[in-house]
């Protein structure tokens, strides 16, 4: 997949990308930084991947700044954008990617705490660091932002209300955010290929995503999706400050 953005189109910007050591977070920050962004790579616990990430930036003439944070604790929030201001100043671009809630281990209502209220914190705590013309980007899945009227897989279902809360809970901030001159855009897709939730999925409901995608037509592949994400930090705010991805004709029911 080919950068949708043109090289030197982001000189001087800052951008942070959560969850960015692999996956989607990954290809979305190798776009912003090829694109002349400066980027941060977060992570909770895969800190090599985000170092050599971060490596492979730099090598192609980048600007890369890696940063673990567990964004369900408050002091680490607090910690990773003090280091930000501390090294850069500001951000100009904020990318809520980080998601999850299929871990095993995890506390009961940990889909809840990461996609919805570490969404909000986040946020709040990137405020001071945000000016006029900048900009926030939400990832969610349409599991997720059409949960209310479509149903989705039993294994996604507590995933797919928390994000919908988290994407609730964000919306509710847009004044405060249109007032301040910050854009705020959520990106929504199908199931994306190759990412860790379709694989969890796959192991629990076997053909789940095989099902997913001939239903769909076509489920977009990692890199694909992010360059979704980098195109939305830069296009134009769609009305209702969403960004559809891919077909919907599944979520939205055929008018008569």
């Amino acid at each position: 997949m080919s950068n949708p953005l043109a090289p030197g189109s982001l000189d001087g910007k800052r951008a942070l990308i959560t969850g960015s050591s692999r996956g989607i977070g990954a290809d979305t920050a190798q776009y912003l930084a090829a694109a002349g962004a400066s980027v941060v790579i977060n992570f909770r616990n895969k800190e090599a991947r985000a170092v050599k990430l971060a490596d492979s930036i730099r090598e192609a003439g980048g600007t890369a700044l890696t940063v673990g944070a567990d964004l369900t604790d408050a002091a680490s929030i607090a910690s990773l954008f003090a280091t930000v201001e501390r090294e850069w100043g500001g951000l100009d671009i904020l990318v809520l990617n980080a998601s999850g809630g299929m871990e095993s281990g995890m506390a009961e209502d940990y889909a809840m705490q990461l996609n919805r209220d570490a969404q909000v914190n986040v946020l709040t705590a990137a405020l001071p660091l945000l000016g006029a013309g900048s900009r926030v980007v939400f990832v969610t899945s349409h599991q997720a932002h059409f949960i209310n009227t479509t149903e989705t897989m039993p294994e996604y279902e507590a995933v797919a209300l928390s994000k919908r809360a988290g994407e609730d809970a964000l919306r509710a901030l847009i004044p405060t955010l249109t007032e301040k001159g910050i854009d705020f855009v959520v990106v929504s897709g199908d199931m994306i290929e190759g990412t860790i939730t379709a694989t969890l999925l796959n192991r629990l409901n076997p053909g789940a995503i095989d099902a997913r995608k001939e239903a769909a037509g076509k489920l977009y592949n990692v890199s694909e999706f992010a360059a979704e994400i980098a195109e939305a930090a830069v296009d134009p705010i769609p009305a209702d400050h969403t960004r559809l991805v891919g077909d919907i004709s599944s979520f939205v029911p055929v008018a008569e």
